[in-house]
């Protein structure tokens, strides 16, 4: 990695952003066109985000399982709004084994079908209900336009598939994962989402209702970053699954999905990065701390290292994720600047006389220059510096929030929409019409992104026709 400076955000956020996941090393170019190759460093971020959606998914009664890349072509036809929602983005496999199939398979584009076929082979009785299963996987749908980790053809992600006895259950389900995702990316990505209800032409192919957590970009855009879905008896109905109730009648069940990508990766790195690079919020940072020990002959070297390696162990033993940076054939502040690009959210350096002083220096990630340094005992160092790694995930929420906040505008009519959409989203009530929906996009290219769940008291009149209108609409400009 070179010492070469990104293009500013301000400058050009695209450029940045496509410059910084290279620079890093979390992601590369493949040779087939739109997918990526996630190193090793991108592949520990989502690690880590895979842990904490895991925990959470067990914690709520789901199971991992696994179910076939390759699924029948014939299967995408049994639903109607699933294969005209999907049919532009499928790979279809027609040879295999240097012979014409008998079927087309298509590359797994999400799992809805495979696993209605499995569901109706398995639930046969309300006894075996519900069916809480969660795999972890890649899916290809085949994007025209890509951009590393945001969307490309081939991407890495969780896909829940759910099915209940009932209508209320399936409802519940569907908005208790909605939550799962919310709590997630607050709470460990340190991203401010915002939990709402697609409309009817933003919804999931196949699904019933659509629910999302939105989030703001740091250049105001809005990115889906995760989905949660109520199919009703759509597939049920589609894949035959039926099951005896407690009456001994036969009843179609009723399904969920959810999935959350390696999107979330690129969330992280708009909603927190600066133009020094990225800025990883403790809780997901692949390396949390740094060290840099610093000395210029061999003698500081000696006195340096054996205090560096005790304070190494004593913050690994406690379970932190840490990093010894001992090369020397580059200077302390290339280190630094390695390691502010790469987003790790503390650094501790120790010279000669932080030895002498029992000290250590420590940088916050994010907090610029001075104001990011102080100077800290050695003495309950572990818990000083677990003290400092919350204090900096809790203000990147907070700065996060706050510019969120200040860039959603309330927009009673059009020429106040239009302007809110140039640098932010409107927050505006809308009579749920189609054409108004359209006309939003026509005018302002932006799009509605949700309802968001928590609404407003009363009711209002549409942004776009006047007309009475029951809910609020979140409506920007998205990757």
């Amino acid at each position: 990695m070179t010492e070469e400076q990104l293009t500013p955000r301000s400058e050009n956020f695209s450029d940045w952003y496509n410059e910084l996941v290279l620079k890093a090393e979390l992601a590369d170019y493949s040779p087939v066109r739109g997918c990526m190759v996630v190193r090793p460093y991108g592949w520990s971020l989502w690690e880590n985000c895979q842990a904490g959606l895991d925990r959470r998914f067990k914690e709520t009664g789901h199971s991992n399982a696994a179910f076939p890349l390759l699924i029948p072509k014939s299967f995408f036809e049994k639903e109607k709004e699933h294969v005209e929602g999907f049919s532009p983005e499928l790979a279809v496999v027609t040879v295999g084994g240097g012979e014409e199939l008998e079927e087309p398979l298509v590359v797994r584009p999400t799992s809805e079908t495979i696993t209605g076929y499995m569901y109706s082979k398995w639930v046969k009785s309300w006894r075996d209900l519900p069916i809480l299963i969660n795999q972890w996987g890649s899916v290809v749908r085949w994007e025209l336009r890509t951009k590393l980790f945001l969307r490309t053809t081939e991407f890495y992600w969780q896909e829940g598939h759910t099915v209940h006895a009932t209508e209320k259950e399936a409802r519940e389900e569907t908005l208790r994962m909605l939550d799962v995702y919310a709590d997630f990316a607050i709470n460990d990505a340190a991203i401010p989402v915002i939990k709402g209800i697609k409309s009817e032409a933003e919804k999931f192919a196949g699904a019933v209702m659509s629910t999302t957590i939105e989030a703001m970009m740091g250049d105001t855009k809005a990115l889906q970053s995760g989905t949660s879905h109520f199919l009703g008896q759509n597939f049920s109905r589609a894949f035959d699954i039926q099951f005896s109730d407690r009456n001994n009648e036969q009843q179609y069940a009723w399904t969920t999905s959810w999935g959350l990508s390696t999107r979330m990766v690129g969330a992280i790195i708009m909603t927190h990065g600066d133009d020094k690079g990225l800025i990883l919020p403790p809780r997901l940072a692949p390396i949390q701390v740094v060290i840099v020990p610093i000395y210029r002959s061999e003698t500081e070297k000696s006195v340096v290292m054996e205090t560096a390696d005790r304070i190494f162990a004593e913050l690994k033993g406690s379970g932190l994720r840490i990093k010894m940076d001992d090369r020397e054939e580059v200077t302390p502040g290339f280190k630094y600047n390695d390691w502010e690009m790469r987003g790790v959210p503390l650094r501790m350096e120790i010279g000669p006389k932080d030895v002498e002083k029992n000290s250590v220096a420590l940088a916050r990630r994010d907090r610029p220059g001075r104001e990011g340094k102080s100077f800290v005992l050695q003495a309950n160092l572990v818990e000083t510096v677990k003290t400092t790694l919350d204090d900096i995930q809790a203000s990147l929420l907070a700065k996060a929030t706050a510019f969120r906040d200040s860039h959603i505008s309330e927009a009673k009519d059009l020429d106040e929409l239009a302007k809110a959409v140039q640098n932010g989203w409107a927050y505006s009530w809308w009579c749920e019409n189609r054409e108004c929906e359209i006309k939003i996009k026509e005018l302002t290219k932006a799009t509605t992104r949700c309802m968001p769940i928590d609404q407003p008291a009363g009711s209002g009149n549409c942004v776009i026709c006047g007309k009475p209108a029951q809910r609020k609409v979140l409506i920007g400009k998205s990757y």
